[in-house]
């Protein structure tokens, strides 16, 4: 018994790239090129759109289906978490727009940086964060990824180059023009994508930090993640112009299919290159969330039901996988069932065990919020006392 409890916490903490060996199915290592074209043409500003043809493998295929099914059944775990009050605070899902965080993985290296917003739970897992460490940080459990302390909206891996989650709208994107100063200073030839949804695309803070990039040639890739509806206000309603790509007359834009996976590979390897080379590109990312803005928000009081079914029907970026998959003769539709099985149960024990792990430990409050040695500190038979040490 003891033996299996540690090969299932072996298991939990391992990253999803780790993952994709436990099933028959995903550990095929035929790397066979694909040749796949977009499901839409990539429209530029001021450049040449890169090629819709897009090359892959059976194995990327593979795993960008088990990933993508993981991310999926993650936030709709957080869903039924939140509801049984065992998530507090903010809470911001993903589900529906996994094709991003999966296509900007497959283009990079953990040696570039990525800086978002508050709806980073798939990020983190996209950087290589595990199961075990995102359900812990949204219960408050001291073996979270930040410690319990920062909860939904502050995801933060530091070691795989993600500076984290974000709750103040928009500014994160100067913090993630500071990372590709900072590349650029140590010329490391890496690059640092900030993140940001159509609702902080009007932000003042995000001009600015864009003029700085364009005036230093920072390796920065703006990501306008356009879900169409800032909060409960549809773009049309916000942005007197919502071609969000467009929006530097002096840094160039690329609109890209942010359901389909492979135009975002394809869009994000391109402004990689770019960047290097050119400074500052502008990627909207034309994508859906299908929950509504955070779990306050039922999301459907400013959109309808058939609005969402419709996306749900024709852009899931999981079902075009799927149907790429089974087209090209790479799985059954059993073994895919079999992989979201798996897949659930891979969620549903990070989710036992994180309900294990205590809360942090009261004194560290403040910890990580003062300089060593200073502060304040809670003290006292129930903690509840607070003593200042100041310089």
């Amino acid at each position: 018994m003891a033996h299996q409890l540690t090969r299932r916490s072996a298991v939990l903490f391992r990253p999803i790239s780790a993952s994709v060996s436990t099933t028959r199915l995903l550990s095929t290592s035929d790397t066979t090129p694909i040749t796949i074209e977009t499901s839409l043409p990539f429209t530029g500003h001021n450049l040449d759109p890169p090629s819709r043809s897009v090359e892959t493998t059976p194995k990327e295929l593979l795993t960008f289906f088990h990933d993508m099914a993981l991310m999926r059944r993650m936030e709709i775990a957080a869903d039924s978490l939140y509801k049984a009050k065992l998530i507090r605070g903010f809470c911001h899902l993903y589900d529906g727009q996994e094709a991003v965080a999966v296509g900007m993985e497959a283009a990079i290296t953990k040696k570039d940086c990525i800086i978002t917003a508050y709806r980073d739970h798939c990020i983190f897992i996209g950087r290589g964060g595990t199961l075990l460490e995102t359900f812990a940080e949204l219960m408050g459990r001291k073996d979270g990824c930040s410690k319990g302390k920062g909860g939904s909206m502050h995801f933060y891996k530091k070691d795989a180059g993600f500076y984290g989650g974000h709750g103040i709208v928009g500014a994160q994107v100067p913090l993630g023009c500071g990372l590709a100063f900072a590349q650029k200073y140590s010329k490391d030839e890496n690059v640092s994508f900030a993140m940001y949804g159509d609702g902080a695309a009007n932000q003042g803070q995000l001009f600015e930090a864009l003029n700085m990039a364009a005036l230093w040639d920072l390796p920065a890739i703006f990501v306008c993640e356009n879900n169409h509806y800032g909060m409960g206000t549809a773009e049309w309603r916000s942005a007197k112009s919502p071609a969000y790509y467009k929006r530097g007359d002096y840094a160039p834009g690329l609109k890209v299919d942010g359901m389909d996976v492979f135009a975002v590979k394809q869009a994000c390897k391109f402004a990689k290159e770019h960047a290097l080379k050119k400074g500052p590109i502008i990627l909207e990312m034309d994508t859906y969330r299908y929950h509504g803005h955070s779990m306050s928000d039922p999301g459907s009081t400013y959109r309808t039901r058939d609005e969402i079914s419709g996306i749900r029907q024709e852009r899931d970026p999981i079902e075009r996988i799927r149907k790429l998959i089974l087209s090209h003769d790479l799985a059954t539709e059993k073994e895919l069932k079999d992989t979201e099985k798996q897949v659930r149960k891979e969620v549903d024990e990070a989710i036992a065990k994180a309900k294990e792990i205590p809360l942090p430990d009261p004194s560290e409050l403040f910890t990580n919020v003062y300089a060593k040695g200073y502060g304040v500190e809670s003290f006292g038979a129930d903690r509840k006392e607070l003593r200042a040490v100041l310089p």
